[in-house]
């Protein structure tokens, strides 16, 4: 039973995930102006992945989705504070 609840959530994390990646590449697209909420979003689904990622055991997407968490969350953070 345990096994199909972390499933369950699995299932429900990558789908929340892939739209905030999405909406990031939507605020991409947009231009400039939403650089910040692009960054957010990306962020945001990275991170989501991650958690998936790490549920599965699948090494090669906890390194993608730990390394582009760490450089959209650095580039979110940079532009906060020098912005």
């Amino acid at each position: 039973m345990e096994k199909e609840k972390q499933e369950l959530l699995a299932w429900y994390v990558k789908w929340i995930a892939t739209v905030s990646i999405l909406i990031s590449v939507s605020f991409r697209y947009a231009g400039m102006d939403y650089h910040v909420l692009d960054l957010a979003f990306g962020s945001v689904g990275a991170a989501l992945w991650l958690w998936v990622a790490v549920l599965w055991n699948d090494r090669a997407l906890i390194i993608l989705n730990t390394v582009m968490f760490i450089i959209l969350l650095g580039g979110l953070m940079k532009n906060i504070l020098y912005n």
